[in-house]
């Protein structure tokens, strides 16, 4: 496969986990705060992924937005930008999946919702001939 094919691949998988997150935050009740949360990360995880595999990078298998994001400003330091917002996506991995391991509130949802937003905006901003398949989805 292609790595323009592949990069498809994974714009389409980290759009549908966002859009996952902002439909069921706004349409279930009681609102799964946490599992919004996990979405977010999940997302911005296969942005960042997608951005290395442009890049002739296999991804790590590893959920680290910190990390990632250290391997793509390697390539882009544009990306330091985003690297507090990914500290914090980061913190709702596999913690905010299991009882009593983090405490998520609404604010804490909003948060990671907008900061996905906000990630994937630099993304598609700062990459507009790489990422120009988004529409595609």
């Amino acid at each position: 496969m292609d790595k323009k094919s592949e990069l498809q691949q994974w714009i389409k998988l980290a759009n549908n986990d966002l859009e996952l997150a902002i439909f069921s935050s706004k349409n279930m009740w009681p609102v799964p705060y946490e599992i919004e949360c996990f979405h977010c990360l999940q997302s911005i995880e296969k942005f960042l992924k997608g951005f290395l595999v442009l890049n002739d990078i296999v991804p790590p298998r590893i959920h680290d937005l910190e990390e990632l994001e250290k391997l793509c400003e390697n390539i882009a330091s544009q990306f330091s930008v985003i690297y507090e917002k990914c500290s914090v996506l980061s913190g709702f991995s596999i913690q905010s999946r299991y009882p009593n391991e983090i405490r998520i509130e609404k604010q804490d949802m909003d948060r990671a919702l907008d900061y996905a937003k906000s990630i994937r905006e630099f993304i598609y901003t700062q990459f507009p001939d790489q990422f120009a398949m988004k529409a595609e989805n």
